[in-house]
């Protein structure tokens, strides 16, 4: 095998609770991590030495600051490998958008390197190698749905049974997930942390009432655009709109595909947004 394909899926945060500041500077979370259909595609191929990332998006880093580049790097220096890969990655996941994109990437990258490599690192271990690259990643290598504690990282799983339909709306500006977090008062963001998350939703309006952001009482003095998001998605029948993650992608919940579509039809036209229907998997 010299080369190897891959499906790099988006996240969404279905919830995200701010629970506190650590010690070490990062916040503890609960989150409802859900994928979605929305995803980039990568393939890694074997080169004679060194890792080379390409993308043909010109906003993303091709150097050591890519995750998939950080994640290939891991793997080489833990299992000293001589030869060498190209990343290549075709991009659809917005960025600096609140999707995981740049972890989804690390993530499937970990795995593409372990089955070309024919390393047999299992999952679990690509999970503890994913953490060092940041707080996301193990999702993308555990599974489509998830609980996150700690700081995104502890993870249990959840069964979502209904299908969900999401138009994702992103405006023409980046969110700093540091920059998010580090303008969080605990004091004021949502104190409904005692609502409990059952570990099977069988209901789509069990989700939508789940729906619910922290950092969006940061984020939206800032960019009141992102309330206007969400107001044109309801506007339009979705069911529920939130916020994902840090920003600044928006995603309207829709009971149908068509739901979804009709919606997108009506707002596609807006110049500065970026859309896309997508579903969970």
């Amino acid at each position: 095998m010299n080369s190897i394909e891959l499906i790099s899926h988006a996240k969404v945060n279905l919830r995200l609770d701010i629970l506190g500041k650590r010690a070490d500077g990062y916040h503890d979370i609960r989150t409802l991590f859900q994928k979605i259909s929305l995803a980039d595609d990568l393939t890694i191929a074997l080169t004679k030495s060194g890792i080379e990332v390409a993308c043909d998006n010109s906003q993303v880093p091709l150097d050591e600051t890519n995750l998939a580049h950080k994640a290939a790097h891991l793997l080489f220096k833990s299992n000293k490998i001589r030869s060498g890969v190209r990343i290549s990655i075709k991009k659809r996941i917005p960025i600096a958008a609140g999707l995981g994109g740049g972890s989804s990437n690390a993530a499937a990258t970990l795995l593409g390197i372990n089955q070309l490599f024919q390393l047999g690192t299992d999952i679990p271990k690509l999970m503890q190698i994913g953490r060092e690259l940041g707080a996301d990643v193990p999702f993308f290598l555990f599974g489509n749905s998830a609980l996150a504690t700690g700081i995104g990282d502890r993870l249990q799983p959840i069964a979502i049974t209904p299908p969900l339909w999401f138009l994702l709306i992103t405006p023409d500006f980046p969110i700093s997930t540091a920059w998010a977090y580090g303008n969080v008062r605990t004091g004021l963001t949502n104190r409904d942390i005692n609502i409990s998350i059952p570990h099977c939703i069988t209901h789509l309006h069990d989700v939508i009432s789940l729906l619910s952001n922290d950092l969006e009482q940061v984020v939206i003095p800032r960019h009141p655009q992102i309330q206007e998001i969400k107001d044109a998605l309801l506007a339009e029948g979705a069911k529920g709109s939130l916020m994902s993650g840090s920003g600044s992608t928006v995603f309207g919940m829709f009971e149908s595909e068509a739901g979804a579509q009709a919606a997108y039809s009506q707002l596609k036209s807006h110049s500065d947004w970026q859309l896309h229907v997508s579903h969970k998997v």
